[in-house]
Parts: structure tokens; C-alpha cells; sequence
């Protein structure tokens, strides 16, 4: 009788562990996102973001602008709302319509980087994996010790062979740790070699090798993007991370024309990206959209173009989200604080997974930016 007692117990906590395993396995599907990119724009301010163009460095003497009249024509408006429409016209009129924008400290939605070192490798870092790591303090080439959320998607099953990085930096390849995490990654001016290269995409390898270089290795941001677009086209990766770099590099230029430009063809980016997703059976309807910053800018007109410990404002950053599983909040309003480190479990939140649960040190997800229909 005891035995048959133990072995009923044993079956009925065996049949729980599988109906645990069952529901496990069901929460991954939950959400009606199957696919996400995340976008990183290097150093783009908040300020432009919330409030478009800056009209104490639309000059010579502050932005060392070439033509201002020119540049006040494009970007100057009356009101916050219209210049930071017409310098970002998918953020404000796609993003702000349909998903949600974080980072607005005016209004009370305050977003800052968590590492104390407000440069990039740290913040891409922190970004992907969910944490500050205090031993990630300079932007060198080494293999990144912390495991990302990308990392960790692709050693699930339903991810295995669909998740890419590409980055302008060729700093990327290092902070993905290219040598660990299993998946295609792609930096600076290296040649797209894996899974289907189109005519295009030879064309973009041969401008890669053979136009000029402005910062070393890394390459125009739209080399970098339509070499993204068509690795989309051949490949359909399920999760991406993407990075472009010439807002920051204008800014350490002070150039502030040539930032607004490059901040407007990033908006174009994601503008193309998204549409060309949308038109995509595979994306349409079911795949989200994260684009944030790895650290902020010193305050204009003396300090917008740097960054680092030493430069007040440099920790703070915006974020922006749009897909299935995003209510339709627009513009957060005294919204709180949020971090750097909650990006890389809400990229896995949106797919239905759980990554603050199995990396313990990692944020947990924005949860406001994932709600259920």
C-alpha cells in the first residue's frame, strides 16, 4: 500500500512538472510578436528627439554650421512638437502615433544608463546583455564575458540559426563576442559573406572595400543599412540587432548641421526598415521595432559634443518601441524612471521569453510597453 502510494505521488509530480514544462513552453507564444530588431543610434540627444532642433547652434560660432539660413529652413519650426517632426518624421508620426517614446525629462519620463562610464562600449553592452558591468570600461577590442539576450535567444530552439548583429562600429563584433555566441555577425567594412548574398549585396561589399572610410573601419550608416536590408531579404533572421554611428561621430565633430542630416536619415532608416517589414509576410503584424541610445550628450551649446563621467547629462537617453503587443501610448508622460539595462529583457519579453529569470542581474522588461489584446 505504501509503495503504491509513493508511486501515485510520484506519477501526480511527475504530471505537474510536465503540465509546468507545458505551460513554460505556452508562454513563449503568448505575445503576437514572433520577430524583433533592435536599433541602436549612437549618441542621438533626447533633447533633438523631444524637441527637434537646437536654434542656439543652428550658427557658426556654437555649431559650426555652414549655412544656417539653409538649416533653419529644414529644421526650425515654432513649436517642440513641429521641429522634432520635421527632423524625425517615423518616429513621431509612425512611432508616436502607434507604439511609445520614453526619455521626454521635460514631461517627466526620465531613462539613464546605469554603467557609470556614459560611453559606448559600455552602453551597447549594457543594452544587450542587462546590466552594467564596471569591468567594461573602454571602447578597445575585447570579447565582451557577458552573454546577450540575442546569445541567449539563439540557444532556443525556435531562434537557433535566425538571430544577426550588424554594426557600423566594427567595435560590434567584440561586444556580441563574435567568437562565442553562434550567430552571424557583421562590422564595420567587413564583406557580408553568410547565407544568400544578392547581386546588392555584392554591390554593398565592393563599396565597402573600395569608397572612403571617414572613421577608420566603419563605414556610412546607409552602406551599414542597406546591407542590413538585404541580409533581411535573403535571410529573415527572427531576432536582430542593428547599429549606426554618424550622429556620434558629426557630434565629436561639432558639427551640428551634419548631425540633424544624419539624424534624419536615420529616422529614413527606420522608416524603410519598417515598411519593408510590413510588406513582408513572414514580419507583417508580428514583429517589434526597439530603437534606443547607448548614452546621451553634454547640454548645448558647450558640451552637446561630448560624453563620458565627466559630462553632466551624458546618462541620460531615450527609447522608443512599436509592434503587436505595444498599446498605443504615443509620447510618456510622467512615465518614471527606466533604464538603460530593462532593453534587453524587453526585447525578450516581447517574443514571450523570460530573460531577467534566468539572468538574475539583468532589469527586468519595461513592462508598460507590453501589454496584452
Amino acid at each position: 500500500m505504501r509503495i503504491f502510494k509513493t508511486l501515485s505521488l510520484f506519477v501526480l509530480l511527475l504530471g505537474g512538472w510536465n503540465m509546468f514544462g507545458y505551460a513554460n513552453e505556452r508562454s513563449a507564444t503568448t505575445t503576437r510578436t514572433e520577430n524583433v530588431f533592435l536599433v541602436l543610434v549612437d549618441g542621438l540627444r533626447w533633447q533633438e528627439v523631444f524637441s527637434g532642433a537646437d536654434s542656439t547652434m543652428m550658427n557658426k560660432a556654437n555649431g559650426n554650421v555652414a549655412d544656417s539660413v539653409a538649416l533653419k529652413k529644414a529644421y526650425w519650426r515654432n513649436t517642440p512638437e513641429a521641429r522634432r517632426e520635421a527632423l524625425l518624421p517615423f518616429l513621431w508620426n509612425v512611432v508616436g502615433k502607434h507604439g511609445q517614446l520614453y526619455g521626454n525629462q521635460e514631461k517627466g519620463s526620465i531613462v539613464k544608463v546605469t554603467n557609470k562610464f556614459h560611453f559606448s562600449y559600455p552602453g551597447y553592452s549594457e543594452m544587450i546583455v542587462g546590466y552594467a558591468d564596471s569591468a567594461i570600461n573602454s571602447n578597445n577590442k575585447f570579447l565582451n564575458p557577458n552573454v546577450s539576450v540575442f546569445e541567449w535567444l539563439h540557444r532556443k530552439p525556435r531562434f537557433k540559426n535566425k538571430v544577426a548583429a550588424f554594426g557600423a562600429w566594427d567595435v560590434v563584433s567584440w561586444i556580441i563576442n563574435y567568437e562565442r555566441c553562434g550567430f552571424y555577425v557583421n562590422s564595420g567594412v567587413e564583406p557580408v559573406t553568410a547565407g544568400k548574398v544578392s547581386a546588392e549585396q555584392a554591390l554593398l561589399n565592393r563599396l565597402k572595400a573600395e569608397l572612403h572610410h571617414p572613421w577608420g573601419t566603419e563605414p556610412y550608416d546607409a552602406i551599414t543599412f542597406y546591407a542590413v536590408l538585404e541580409y533581411i531579404k535573403a535571410n529573415q533572421p527572427r531576432a536582430m540587432w542593428v547599429t549606426f554611428g554618424e550622429t556620434d561621430e558629426f557630434a565629436h565633430e561639432g558639427r551640428y548641421d551634419h548631425y540633424l542630416e544624419a539624424a534624419k536619415r536615420t529616422d529614413h532608416f527606420l522608416k524603410t526598415l519598417w515598411e519593408t517589414l510590413q510588406a513582408m509576410p513572414q514580419y507583417r503584424e508580428k514583429t517589434t521595432l526597439v530603437v534606443a541610445v547607448d548614452h546621451g550628450r553634454g547640454f548645448a551649446p558647450k558640451e552637446w559634443t561630448s560624453h563620458g563621467a565627466k559630462i553632466k547629462g551624458a546618462d541620460n537617453i531615450w527609447i522608443a518601441i512599436i509592434g503587436p503587443d505595444t498599446p498605443t501610448l504615443g509620447e510618456r508622460i510622467n512615465s518614471g524612471n527606466h533604464t538603460q539595462s530593462q532593453i534587453a529583457a524587453t526585447v525578450a519579453a516581447v517574443l514571450g521569453e523570460d530573460y531577467s529569470a534566468s539572468q538574475p542581474k539583468a532589469a527586468p522588461p519595461i513592462r508598460e510597453a507590453i501589454g496584452t489584446r
